[in-house]
C-alpha cells in the first residue's frame, strides 16, 4: 500500500531534513579533520561538533529559534575547546536559514551579529592581524550569515503567496461554482413557475367543461400531462438546484442561435432528429455556445467557425471549431471554467483540443434525461 499524501509529505520532510543534517555533519567533520594552521592531528572530541549540529536539523521544524541558539551555543563552546578551527559561518548555515524560513528573521540576524561580535572582539583581543580579521574574515562569515538568511526569508515569501494565491482561486472557483448554481436555479425557478400556472389554469377549464364539454376538458387534461412530462424531464435534468433570489429573467435556447452567431462566418451542421429539448438542458447548450463564440472573438483572429449539433436520443452533443490561432490564443479561463462547472449540474462533459489542423475546438456532451 503506498503512503498517503499527508504521510508523503511528512516523509519528504523528514528526508529533506536528513539530508541536511548529513551535510552540516559532513561540512564539520572535513574542517576538523583538515585542521588548518596545524600539523597533528585533532583530538578525537573535536569530532563531535558534527554530529550534535546534523542531529539538530532533524528537530529544526518544531523548533526552529531552539535549534538555532543551540547550534550557536555548541560552536561558542567548541570554540573555548583546544580545538581546530571549523569556520563560523558554516557550522549554523543551516540552522540560520531555517530560522529565517519559519518566520523567525530577526531571531536569526540577532544571532548572527552576536556570533560576529562575539568571534570579531575574542579574536581581535588574541591578536590576530586586523587587515585579515576585517578585510576577510569578517566579511566572508557576514556574507554568508547574510546569505542564507536572506534565502530563508525569500523562501518563506514565496510560499506565503503562493498559499495566498491558491486560497484566492478556490474562493474564486467557489464563488463562480455558486453563481453558476444559483443562475440555473433561478432559470429553472421561472420554468416550474410557468409549467405550475398552466397546469392549474387548464385544470380549471377541465373542472368546469367537464360536464357541459367533455372534448374541451380532455384538451386540456392532456395539456395538464404534458405540462407534467416537463416537469419531470426539468427535475431530472437539473442534480441540484437551490434557489435565493427573485429575479427572473428568461431561458434561451437554441433557438436563438443566430443572435449568438452574428459577425461570424459560421458553418452549421445538424445531425440526428432535432426534438424539443429540456429547457434547462436547451439553456445549458445556448450558454456552452454563447462562451465558445466569446471566445473565438477574443482569442482567435477569426470569424471563420464549424458548428456541429448532434441530436441523440440520450444526449445532445455540440462541436464548436474555429480556423484561428489555436489553443496559445483560447487559454483555458474561467469561461471555460464557467462551461464545464456548469455542464457537470447536469452530468454531462466537455473537453477542450487543439485539432493537428490548426484552431480551437470545443465540445460538449449534455444528458437528456427523459427526454
Amino acid at each position: 500500500m503506498g503512503a498517503r499524501p499527508g504521510e508523503e509529505d511528512v516523509l519528504r520532510d523528514r528526508l529533506v531534513d536528513a539530508g541536511l543534517g548529513g551535510l552540516v555533519l559532513a561540512a564539520v567533520v572535513v574542517a576538523v579533520a583538515v585542521n588548518v594552521g596545524d600539523s597533528a592531528p585533532a583530538h578525537p572530541a573535536a569530532y563531535a561538533l558534527g554530529p550534535v549540529l546534523g542531529a539538530l536539523m532533524l528537530v529544526r521544524r518544531r523548533w526552529p529559534v531552539a535549534v538555532l541558539l543551540a547550534s550557536a551555543a555548541a560552536l561558542l563552546v567548541y570554540y573555548t575547546l583546544p580545538f581546530p578551527p571549523v569556520g563560523l559561518a558554516v557550522p549554523v548555515a543551516a540552522a540560520l536559514y531555517t530560522a529565517a524560513e519559519q518566520g523567525r528573521t530577526r531571531w536569526a540576524v540577532a544571532t548572527a551579529v552576536g556570533l560576529l561580535a562575539i568571534s570579531t572582539v575574542v579574536r581581535a583581543m588574541e591578536g590576530d592581524d586586523l587587515g585579515y580579521l576585517f578585510g576577510f574574515a569578517f566579511t566572508t562569515d557576514a556574507a554568508l550569515m547574510t546569505s542564507v538568511i536572506a534565502v530563508g526569508d525569500g523562501v518563506r515569501s514565496r510560499r506565503r503567496q503562493a498559499e495566498a494565491a491558491a486560497r484566492e482561486r478556490e474562493r474564486e472557483a467557489a464563488a463562480r461554482a455558486e453563481r453558476e448554481r444559483l443562475r440555473i436555479a433561478r432559470d429553472l425557478h421561472d420554468l416550474l413557475a410557468h409549467t405550475v400556472t398552466v397546469i392549474s389554469l387548464h385544470a380549471d377549464v377541465a373542472r368546469e367543461a367537464m360536464d357541459d364539454d367533455p372534448a374541451t376538458a380532455r384538451e386540456s387534461l392532456a395539456a395538464v400531462r404534458s405540462a407534467c412530462g416537463d416537469v419531470v424531464r426539468e427535475l431530472r435534468a437539473t442534480l441540484r438546484a437551490l434557489r435565493s433570489t427573485d429575479d427572473s429573467s428568461p431561458l434561451p435556447g437554441l433557438s436563438r442561435l443566430d443572435a449568438l452567431t452574428a459577425g461570424l462566418d459560421v458553418d452549421l451542421h445538424t445531425t440526428g432528429t432535432p426534438v424539443p429539448l429540456p429547457a434547462v438542458a436547451d439553456h445549458t447548450a445556448y450558454r456552452v455556445l454563447q462562451e465558445a463564440l466569446s471566445n473565438v472573438r477574443k482569442h482567435a483572429g477569426t470569424t471563420r467557425v464549424d458548428i456541429t449539433v448532434d441530436y441523440r436520443p440520450d444526449a445532445l452533443r455540440l462541436h464548436i471549431r474555429d480556423h484561428g490561432r489555436g489553443a496559445a490564443g483560447g487559454g483555458a479561463g474561467w469561461g471555460i471554467i464557467g462551461m464545464r462547472e456548469r455542464l457537470a449540474l447536469l452530468g454531462g462533459t466537455l473537453r477542450i483540443d487543439a485539432p493537428a489542423g490548426g484552431g480551437f475546438a470545443v465540445s460538449a456532451e449534455i444528458p437528456l434525461e427523459g427526454g
